[in-house]
């Protein structure tokens, strides 16, 4: 099985850091996120990773081979040319991740102890076209479930944006682990191009096709999208 790391964004809330170094590369208790990522991954058995760079791409490089891919087989999506988000880097990726299994996709900047191995077996219980880790905390921007937990929409709480995929009474409110299973089937049916985010195929796809959350509430999840967020971070993972 093969796994995605988004590694190529500016880190624009990570400031001061990322205005000489990629977010990839930010310290927690002295290992990198993308170190801490690439083990996460090897712990379930996935040691090819795909790694998208843009913002110091070359630094992020030199640490993959200096490095030896901490141990796995590390290919790069560059994005040098232009940063194309989560969704325009995985289609840029396409040619590296397609196959006849699923692969998985997660955010660098995201430290979490969610149990793959189980997420991989919801997806496939669920048959899913993608499934992605979901639990009930505070954020701003939710993805909105059915009692199945099938996605049907999404909403920013504080701009009251909503955006509404399969109408349904009783939408609940979930918060997005960024930590996708995808079926290869996907990559055909993305209508987006150039620089996209996920959520808008998330949206797109969801009428026709099976996109689940797994609901992972309990488990340890760090968003390490500020410099704050370190203290949370080095505070929970060691």
């Amino acid at each position: 099985m093969k796994a995605m790391i988004f590694a190529a964004g500016l880190g624009t809330r990570f400031k001061p850091w990322t205005d000489e170094h990629p977010k990839a590369l930010a310290l927690v208790n002295g290992k990198p996120l993308l170190q801490r990522n690439i083990e996460y991954l090897q712990r379930f058995g996935i040691t090819e990773v795909v790694v998208n760079v843009h913002h110091f791409a070359n630094q992020v490089i030199a640490a993959i081979e200096k490095n030896k891919g901490w141990g796995s087989k590390v290919t790069i999506s560059d994005e040098t040319g232009e940063v194309l988000e989560t969704g325009g880097g995985l289609l840029k990726a396409r040619p590296l991740l397609e196959g006849n299994e699923p692969f998985v996709t997660i955010n660098a900047d995201i430290l979490t102890d969610l149990d793959l191995n189980k997420l991989l077996a919801f997806h496939k219980a669920q048959q899913s076209l993608i499934s992605f880790g979901i639990t009930n905390r505070k954020t701003s921007r939710y993805f909105l479930f059915d009692e199945t937990n099938r996605l049907c929409g999404w909403t920013n709480t504080r701009t009251g944006e909503q955006r509404i995929a399969i109408e349904k009474p009783g939408l609940h409110p979930m918060a997005y682990s960024c930590v996708v299973v995808f079926e290869p089937a996907v990559f055909p049916l993305i209508r987006q191009r150039g620089k996209f985010s996920l959520v808008d195929t998330y949206l797109d796809l969801a009428p026709d096709h099976r996109i689940m959350g797994f609901d992972h509430t309990g488990d340890r999840l760090v968003d390490v999208g500020k410099p704050e967020s370190v203290v949370e971070a080095e505070a929970m993972f060691a």
